[in-house]
């Protein structure tokens, strides 16, 4: 039987935004959220990534996706786009695939409508459309550069100014995705034939990202167009490790000083009962910062976790502990707070923020827990890990961290403390 193919073209150069397929928006790179959407496409059987790309490459094979190796004659500045899909649907022929429906999803447009493609796929599937591309409903007024550069009218009158409820609506492709049929599309070599069809999105996804302005706005809109994708937003976040920074996410990044001048914090019971789960779990735990503080030895001490202090490089602290544990960063949730966080927060897998972290922050974070610093934040974070895990492993971490609470004797770690983010 045929199936339906997504196909991801996601090539390693690009002029506008340097890495652009690599790129995050809203925590995640874009080839991966395209490959995301695909596989939440019920309509789609297979998804494909072709690239030239290593790292491409292995962000789609992580994500879920078959990877087809395109040459590098099909991915210059010049290549086509209608050739990488040839040439994919081509290596799938050999592999025995018999793609009846292809669907082209483009990497730079992040938000794509799951809904909508699926429509489109069943349009086609059902043989009503030979192609099917997606598009915005538009009410706007078009205008060129004419002679002398004065403006000129594209199709209305210069001086008719009909009314909107007067007036037929056009669409705009946004370049999300193009559907067909497969035997059409290699007859015609091009996305358009036959009976073309509309698929219509929200405006609020239909962004396409060529330039740096445009991925900017795209990651100020991610924390809104995401709100129901990415199961993790709403629960599970499936990892094997948990790194944190320190000062404001294990404290309210404030500092407590009394009349000897001596400093201390307030940390949560909370997050001492969700780290001991996630230790219960098998889970290893990190507390990385930059600075080096007793208080930070004596609470790391208390919840029996690994901590690295004086990290003036987290990141390459970060990459040689998970060296160490032999745990991909991919599999790693890093939960901080400030800018400091930010180049460990775009090499893992599930980037994480408070809810009070810095803004540079929170457009980075692939999710921004309920709880601030200091009064829950880790608990929220490691329910969400344990929730990735089987209702089995779930109850037996419970077990032996409610035994060690209660025999814990005090959680409130007092110490000569300086900022330690």
């Amino acid at each position: 039987m045929s199936e339906a193919v997504a196909i991801i073209p996601a090539r390693g150069g690009s002029k506008g935004v340097p890495r652009k397929n690599l790129q995050r928006v809203g925590g995640v790179p874009l080839v991966a959220r395209a490959v995301d959407a695909a596989r939440r496409c019920p309509a789609i059987d297979r998804v494909v990534v072709t690239t030239d790309d290593a790292d491409i490459a292995a962000v789609a094979a992580e994500w879920g996706a078959e990877v087809v190796e395109r040459p590098a004659d099909l991915s210059g500045d010049l290549a086509s786009s209608e050739s990488a899909l040839v040439h994919a649907l081509e290596t799938l022929e050999a592999r025995k695939v018999d793609v009846g429906v292809l669907a082209f999803l483009q990497a730079t447009s992040p938000f794509i409508d799951v809904d909508a493609l699926t429509s489109a796929v069943q349009l086609v599937r059902s043989r009503r459309r030979d192609s099917v591309f997606s598009a915005v409903e538009t009410y706007g007024f078009l205008w060129e550069k004419g002679v002398g550069s004065a403006a000129e009218p594209i199709g209305h009158e210069i001086d008719v100014r009909p009314r909107r409820q007067d007036r037929e609506p056009h669409y705009l492709e946004t370049g999300g995705f193009y559907v067909m049929r497969a035997a059409g599309f290699r007859a015609a070599n091009h996305r358009f034939f036959g009976s073309v069809g509309i698929a219509e999105v929200a405006p609020r996804t239909a962004i396409e990202i060529d330039t740096l302005d445009e991925l900017e706005l795209a990651r100020t809109l991610a924390p809104l167009v995401d709100r129901d994708a990415f199961g993790a937003r709403a629960g599970a976040i499936p990892v094997d490790a948990v790194v944190t920074d320190f000062d404001g996410v294990h404290t309210d990044d404030t500092v407590h000083v009394d009349q000897n001048g001596v400093e201390s914090v307030t940390v949560s019971r909370s997050d001492g009962m969700g780290v001991g789960m996630l230790r219960a779990a098998g889970i290893p735990f990190l507390i990385l910062s930059t600075e080096s503080n007793p208080v930070v030895t004596a609470r790391a001490r208390k919840l029996g976790v690994d901590v690295r202090q004086a990290a003036a490089d987290k990141a390459a602290v970060l990459r040689e502990w998970a060296d160490q544990q032999g745990i991909p960063l991919s599999r790693i949730a890093y939960l901080g707070n400030d800018i400091n966080d930010l180049r460990c927060l775009e090499l893992v897998g599930w980037p994480i923020a408070v809810p009070d972290a810095h803004p540079l922050v929170l457009s980075t974070a692939r999710v921004v827990l309920d709880r601030p610093g200091g009064t829950g934040a880790v608990r929220d974070l490691a329910e969400r890990v344990l929730t990735g895990r089987s209702a089995t492993a779930v109850a037996d971490a419970l077990r032996p961290a409610v035994a060690s609470a209660r025999a814990s004797a005090s959680d409130h770690p007092t110490a000569p403390q300086e900022a330690s983010s």
